[in-house]
């Protein structure tokens, strides 16, 4: 028996079995090498002058502020670093009533948001008076003032003297922040269910889904994904307006900063607490910021939203 010994690259592989022109032998040409130096220059560049702008717009502000007749006296009303000290033990304690108000009214409104949502978008006329009472009722907590809605209810409640109704300033101020956020979050589910085209819920009825059964299993899915965004940018919202309960006499951070404030005659505490409040505020924000770029990117990939 004649054995044929095949040469190396016979059967059009390489030595190693790799294809000919493989990733292996890749070499950039000198046009992508000067193209990829031209970018990183350009990005260097563009660091450099947004960093040397942003530090000019600093100095110059610096310099207006500390220069202005008024600073001194400023200075020492409100941004003395004794009252800040002594204040911030007292607003960080008060701080973390405003984080259980946001923890449980954030689950409260995304909860009673979505039922309204959906009692505005149910289909026939026997649902006409659920539709009819949800776009009233989303017409007229989007319209009337978060701040006289919290009067109304965290004053005017007690004043029913309603027997078993709760006279809590804290639960009443969760309330209306409830009651008021929830209009604006339906608002939102609303449009994301509706963005959703009428050939997925089709589709899924020709499977032999039902109404609710498409709603909850195809249409909600994809219109939650589709509104994670703006619904992190009311949640936003809503942690900083936690601290309006403090006009029912709640000790948060933004009351305990007015107490310290009116027993010392020093604005600081109150400068201590929009601090606290930013620092609270900026891990969500960049979060939103994160999840709707990425979104983007992948709406721009034809990716699934």
């Amino acid at each position: 028996m004649t054995v044929v010994k095949e040469e190396p690259g016979r059967d059009g592989t390489d030595d190693d079995g790799g294809m000919p022109g493989g990733d292996d032998d890749y070499v950039p040409s000198a046009r992508r090498l000067d193209r990829e130096r031209y970018k990183r220059a350009r990005s260097r560049r563009a660091t450099g002058i947004a960093a040397l702008s942003t530090l000019v717009t600093a100095v110059v502000l610096y310099v207006v502020v500390v220069n202005a007749p008024g600073w001194p006296r400023t200075k020492e009303t409100f941004f003395s670093a004794r009252y800040a000290r002594e204040a911030l033990p007292e607003v960080l304690e008060g701080l973390w009533l405003n984080v259980r108000l946001l923890l449980v009214c954030g689950a409260a409104v995304l909860v009673l948001g979505m039922l309204i949502a959906i009692a505005r978008t149910l289909r026939g006329p026997v649902f006409f008076p659920v539709r009819a009472l949800a776009a009233a009722y989303t017409d007229f907590f989007r319209g009337l003032p978060l701040i006289i809605n919290l009067m109304i209810v965290v004053l005017g409640v007690p004043a029913l003297r309603l027997q078993g109704v709760t006279v809590d300033p804290v639960l009443l101020g969760g309330t209306a922040l409830t009651l008021t956020y929830s209009a604006y979050v339906a608002e939102v589910f609303r449009a994301g269910i509706e963005s959703v085209h009428p050939s997925q819920r089709a589709a899924a009825r020709s499977l032999g889904l039902t109404n609710q059964q498409a709603l909850r299993h195809v249409v909600l899915p994809q219109a939650v994904r589709r509104q994670v965004p703006p619904l992190l940018n009311d949640l936003v919202s809503l942690q900083k307006d936690t601290g309006l309960v403090s006009i029912g006499g709640a000790i948060d951070a933004v009351r305990a900063a007015d107490i310290i404030a009116g027993r010392s005659l020093n604005y600081t505490p109150y400068i201590v607490a929009g601090l606290v409040f930013v620092a609270l505020t900026i891990p969500m924000t960049r979060l939103t910021d994160w999840v709707t770029a990425r979104m983007d990117r992948r709406r721009a990939q034809g990716g699934t939203i």
